[in-house]
């Protein structure tokens, strides 16, 4: 293996960029390695730093006193343990989960997974990564299920237990966006279980609960009542980008 890996960066690699140089994952633009962005783009990512909301991880402009919650979650507490977006979600970083889902490119997946890595805790003896479930029939179109292969990635990079099926999407669900949250929960209700066989795997984890985008946060609930059921410890959540809503606080610098 390590013969092949020094012949592919001294022989393969070189005569690859040339024929098909690295390009920048939002814009296109070449750039100097694969997985990089470019000089424009990369100041333009609004990376989503402390301070932040101590439960759902939503960013402040300004610092705050530590546990401090934002509105939302003072107003209803979340099911979840946290979220853990490496970006705001904008017209640029939209780019890489439209791209990865919708054009087929799939090592974008380890770009996720290479900035996530940076919201990991120290102790990762307990964790367990679970990806947000597709419906079969999506899963059929599309090749692959996004949330799957990022899971994937941060298991290859940090050597996390990882269940790929311990969620099950088991009926279609039409696209959320439009639906008031009563609504959202409605359509979800029961679309979402934890297949049976691995019950015992889930109990008393802390389960890392991973999908490409955060929006409303109904499908990712949907998501941690049947993993809290089931007796997992925490179920944090873990995507690339975050959407914030008109008037909410946006992220900070690198």
């Amino acid at each position: 293996m390590g013969a092949f890996k020094s012949f592919y960066d001294q022989v393969v690699r070189p005569v690859l960029d040339i024929i098909i140089p690295p390009r920048c994952p939002s814009c296109g633009d070449m750039v100097e390695n694969d997985l990089q962005f470019c000089g424009t783009c990369w100041p333009q990512l609004k990376f989503i730093t402390d301070p932040c909301c101590s439960a759902c991880g939503r960013p402040f402009d300004v610092a705050r006193d530590d546990e401090l919650l934002c509105a939302p979650c003072l107003a209803r507490p979340p099911k979840h343990d946290g979220v853990r977006a490496a970006v705001v979600y904008d017209e640029l970083s939209r780019q890489i989960p439209l791209k990865l889902k919708y054009a087929g490119r799939i090592g974008l997946a380890k770009l996720i997974a290479r900035f996530l890595g940076r919201h990991m805790p120290d102790d990762c003896d307990n964790l367990l990564l679970v990806p947000v479930p597709l419906h079969r029939g999506r899963i059929w179109r599309r090749g692959f299920n996004q949330a799957a292969l990022i899971a994937q990635a941060l298991h290859d990079s940090h050597e996390i237990d990882i269940l790929l099926d311990s969620l099950l999407r088991t009926r279609a669900t039409p696209p959320l966006k439009g639906m008031t949250a009563q609504q959202r929960r409605k359509i979800l209700q029961g679309a979402i279980k934890v297949n049976p066989k691995y019950l015992d795997d889930i109990r008393g984890r802390d389960i890392m609960l991973i999908d490409d985008v955060y929006t409303s946060g109904a499908t990712t609930n949907a998501c941690v009542i049947q993993l809290k059921k089931a007796g997992a410890q925490t179920v944090t959540i873990y995507c690339w980008a975050r959407v914030l809503r008109d008037g909410e606080e946006g992220g900070g610098g690198h």
